[in-house]
């Protein structure tokens, strides 16, 4: 998965494709298995020694990937050839105790938490330079005067500054939404088969404790499978945070349209805004905004949906909510990147606006007895 998108060179790359990439997310796994064996070893449920030694095995360019890849052919399973390999290199006496007590969705889902762990602070990291940006675009548009507009029409007098202190407002609760969300989210898993720590037995949830302890999450307090509140909880603010992003992006252009002229996302040099007008400086950051932000949030049912889980485990709502995940992932990385683009040093506000004249309405070229006869007819009714 590349950004293909012809903006792709105007703006950083957020890394969330990498994070997504099936040899990253595999990479969590293991060290998921690592951790396994670390918690047990600690609490006498597997040989000391053996910890180490998977720890040691446990990095995915140590494995032979013509076996893994021949043995997915094989089996069509989700993990079980990444298991095998990683007893072989760990090698006797220890290789047998790899993934001790757990089941495929222990280990999968908790790795999958750590990768998103990781797209979190991403996250973080562009909401804050975006802030920064719409500080600075509200600073240099403070005595900007404009036309306050209500119901797509002139209202009151405003400051152009004034639009970004509103965005500012909005994108400091996501903020605190994903933090409040985090210990929610991140929640270690190792339930076992049916989510009873039937392999484990007593000492299943102090396993299962320490070993989210090591990765610094909090055990859930019931591992079941059909469990999916918190991850669609985790897509809902996705799309809540794109949403925000797509009005954002949206609302720079209108007021980069001709008509408005109020602000201007950075256009550099070179640019061309068409085959046939190249002269023309089209909002190409804020319609990649928009588009990717209506990706997000339609990955907003899709989690809804996944949570729907019968018995103890089905891989289909797994297999749901995961897709809905990385998707809505790449996107919104995608969306807050140009949004700190289009927001950034280089928009300028008040670039062609005309002074606005509030309480009257412009000529646009008709004469003054049409604009008579006009006043003379009754008000159309809605």
């Amino acid at each position: 998965m590349t950004d293909e998108l012809p903006t792709a060179g105007r703006v950083s790359d957020p890394g969330i494709r990498a994070l997504y990439r099936l040899e990253n997310r595999w990479q969590a796994w293991l060290d998921v298995e690592a951790t396994l064996a670390k918690a047990q070893e600690g609490l006498g449920v597997i040989p000391e020694g053996a910890a180490a030694a998977i720890a040691r095995a446990a990095r995915l360019e140590l494995l032979d990937r013509t076996r893994i890849d021949e043995g997915f052919a094989r089996t069509g399973h989700t993990i079980v050839p990444l298991v095998w390999e990683l007893s072989r290199v760990t090698g006797e006496p220890y290789g047998g105790w790899v993934h001790w007590g757990a089941t495929t969705q222990n280990i999968t889902q908790t790795g999958d938490l750590l990768v998103l762990r990781q797209a979190h602070e991403v996250f973080l990291r562009l909401i804050g330079e975006a802030l920064a940006a719409m500080a600075d675009l509200a600073e240099r548009g403070a005595d900007m005067p404009i036309a306050g507009r209500t119901h797509g029409q002139h209202a009151l007098p405003a400051t152009f500054g004034y639009k970004p202190a509103v965005w500012i407002d909005e994108m400091i609760r996501h903020v605190e939404r994903f933090r409040q969300a985090a210990p929610r989210l991140f929640v270690a898993m190792l339930g076992g088969g049916a989510g009873t720590f039937a392999s484990l037995g007593a000492q299943g949830p102090a396993v299962q404790e320490r070993m989210g302890r090591h990765l610094g999450m909090l055990p859930m307090r019931v591992p079941s499978r059909t469990l999916g509140d918190h991850l669609a909880e985790n897509i809902c603010l996705f799309g809540l945070l794109a949403a925000s992003c797509g009005k954002i992006g949206r609302e720079i252009y209108t007021l980069m349209k001709t008509e408005f002229g109020e602000v201007e996302e950075p256009v550099p040099p070179g640019t061309v805004g068409s085959s046939t007008m190249p002269q023309k400086r089209n909002p190409k950051l804020c319609q990649d905004i928009i588009a990717a932000a209506a990706e997000v949030r339609a990955a907003v049912p899709l989690a809804l949906e996944a949570m729907q889980t019968e018995h103890e485990a089905d891989r289909t709502t797994s297999l749901i909510m995961e897709a809905a995940e990385a998707r809505a992932a790449v996107a919104l990385g995608d969306a807050l990147t140009r949004l700190v683009g289009a927001a950034g040093p280089q928009a300028r506000p008040g670039t062609h606006a005309p002074e606005p004249r509030f309480g009257r309405r412009p000529d646009h070229g008709r004469s003054g007895d049409a604009q008579s006869r006009r006043a003379d007819r009754p008000p159309a009714r809605a």
